[in-house]
């Protein structure tokens, strides 16, 4: 029962969070939202800011299991492994589902200077979200430039991903996320282009066709990306 009240306390303020920042949000609504008194909160949390870090540790904790597992068992292609991620993403930002368009990135820029757990916290959930993305740039071998920097652009996904979901936020609308995740789409055909039309290696040996992007698997439905 006592596990059930945090949780539904974290709910609660995760959802509100999302939706309005740190600043924006009252305890009161915290409170209404998750059908509990002001003591059961101050039960589980000192406070308000220990409230925001314990829902920004719960985000990082359910990482895996919320968006990078799915994305990786919804493609066997690679980088469409990106794209299902994006799509599992959106989906959170459009819908709140759990585990997707969590508050990590606006807590971060609203709280980490005067709570550095949360700035560490936020700092480990970006890296390993781009260590996961990393493995699947990683997997596409010469569709990929030989130049690229996987680790670099891995972490750029994560920085489109977040700068994309504060925008669409401010703006009330998801045109912003899909203009954005539309640019890295067509980052990663250029890469792609780039890669086939490199030159054969001096050594003489010829190498192996580009890999087909396979299709299959994409519950999201973002293909159009």
């Amino acid at each position: 029962m006592a596990r059930d009240t945090r949780d539904r306390i974290l709910d609660a303020a995760s959802r509100l969070f999302s939706e309005r920042g740190f600043d924006g949000t009252a305890v009161a609504e915290v409170l209404a939202l998750a059908g509990v008194r002001s003591g059961s909160l101050y039960h589980f949390f000192a406070g308000k800011e220990a409230l925001a870090e314990a829902v920004v540790a719960r985000c990082a904790d359910r990482l895996r299991e919320a968006l990078l597992d799915p994305a990786e068992a919804a493609a066997s292609d690679p980088l469409e492994r990106v794209f299902a991620l994006v799509g599992l993403w959106r989906r959170g930002l459009e819908n709140g589902a759990p585990g997707a368009a969590d508050p990590t990135g606006l807590l971060a820029a609203e709280l980490a200077a005067r709570r550095p757990t949360i700035g560490r916290l936020a700092e480990g959930y970006g890296a390993r979200l781009a260590t996961r993305v990393r493995g699947w740039l990683d997997a596409a071998g010469p569709r990929l430039p030989a130049g690229t920097d996987r680790g670099e652009l891995a972490g750029f996904v994560f920085t489109v991903l977040e700068g994309a979901t504060m925008q669409s936020r401010a703006a009330g609308s998801v045109e912003p996320f899909d203009r954005a995740v539309g640019q890295l789409r067509l980052l990663f055909s250029l890469l792609e282009g780039a890669a086939r039309a490199a030159p054969v290696p001096v050594t003489g040996k010829a190498e192996q066709p580009a890999a087909t992007v396979r299709t299959d698997g994409d519950p999201a439905g973002w293909r159009a990306w």
